[in-house]
């Protein structure tokens, strides 16, 4: 007998760095459902991401529409089928109205989270909150291999965000790949990634010749989002603003050092054992009151200079690289010192 499938219909975020930071979810239920077959809904920006995820059936692209007719064309298309799962990440009333025989639906903390554990509070899993993850194919990840072929540890950079005021100056950048990649640095003989989508070619071109063309993996615009998703798993060290960009550096499981300023890393500090986020000297409250909306046309990372970043960059590096000359110790070796 065929075994019973358990569809599970996931809606996920319309921003890419949102809907990172909630795959785990979706890892969790491959993981622990078996036979699990996924519908998702996604925004055209995101609905990349999850174009390898294990039993998906199909994605539905969804993007907002005046009067919430957005969400009544997405009733149509899925009411007729029996869902054993219904996860919301948008909080809507789509759960209640298909009836599934469970439901997870969005509900906004109280006090700030990180939204990872937030999402994992869906699913109850707050204890142990799942990490970002992207699934990917082995022709994807061939593709990664020739894109980064070559010698040196490479460092990626990120260097645009949303909104001009998260966004760090890319003379900066160009800076700080100087300090990381000349002779002596932390990652000398290295090579530069730089990635970006397909708008931010005019920011990243700054930064692209920070270092020798043969030695610039140009990534602004040229791949898909999974694709450099593979890429940054080979990356040594990734430094960016805080954009969907950095949460996935974090979730490849690159050092990934975040640059904060008008945004909460409570929220959406790069999340993992590796990933660290750094600010300059004005925390997020003091922007709040310059800025009550977040919204204004002006560059809020001033105060963060390029000395600070290079040296939290150092010492991510340092600790990384300690914890990998570290051996693992095995509990009797544990019992022995208490």
């Amino acid at each position: 007998m065929a075994p019973r499938r358990f569809p599970i219909l996931f809606i996920t975020q319309s921003r890419i760095g949102d809907a990172v930071l909630s795959s785990g979810l979706i890892k969790s239920l491959v993981d622990e459902v078996e036979d699990a077959r996924f519908t998702i809904v996604a925004s055209q920006l995101t609905a990349p991401l999850f174009a390898e995820v294990p039993g998906l059936e199909r994605i539905i692209v969804m993007d907002k529409r005046p009067g919430g007719a957005h969400w009544l064309d997405l009733w149509r298309r899925v009411r007729v089928r029996r869902w054993g799962l219904v996860v919301d990440l948008r909080g809507s009333p789509m759960a209640t109205a298909l009836r599934p025989r469970r439901r997870a639906v969005y509900r906004p903390s109280t006090t700030p989270v990180h939204k990872v554990v937030e999402a994992a509070r869906l699913l109850k899993l707050e204890d142990a909150p799942p990490s970002p993850h992207l699934f990917t194919s082995e022709a994807i990840e061939a593709r990664a291999d020739e894109i980064t072929a070559g010698e040196g540890p490479i460092l990626a950079i990120g260097p645009c965000a949303n909104w001009i005021g998260k966004a760090w100056p890319a003379e900066r950048f160009a800076r700080l790949a100087h300090a990381l990649l000349d002779p002596g640095a932390p990652l000398a003989g290295g090579r530069l990634m730089v990635v970006g989508g397909p708008d931010d070619r005019r920011t990243a071109t700054a930064v692209l010749s920070a270092a020798p063309r043969e030695r610039v993996i140009d990534l602004v615009g040229r791949e898909d989002l999974l694709t450099v998703y593979a890429a940054l798993e080979r990356a040594a060290l990734f430094v960016g603003c805080d954009s969907g960009l950095m949460h996935m550096a974090a979730a490849a499981g690159a050092p990934t050092l975040g640059l904060f300023g008008p945004s909460d890393e409570r929220l959406y500090a790069p999340w993992g054992p590796r990933a660290r986020a750094v600010r300059g000297s004005r925390d997020f409250e003091t922007f709040r009151r310059i800025d009550p909306r977040l919204d204004q046309a002006i560059c809020h990372m001033m105060d963060l200079g390029v000395e600070t970043v290079s040296r939290a960059a150092g010492e991510l590096l340092a600790r990384v690289a300690l914890e990998t000359a570290t051996p693992a110790r095995t509990p009797a070796e544990t019992k022995h010192d208490g």
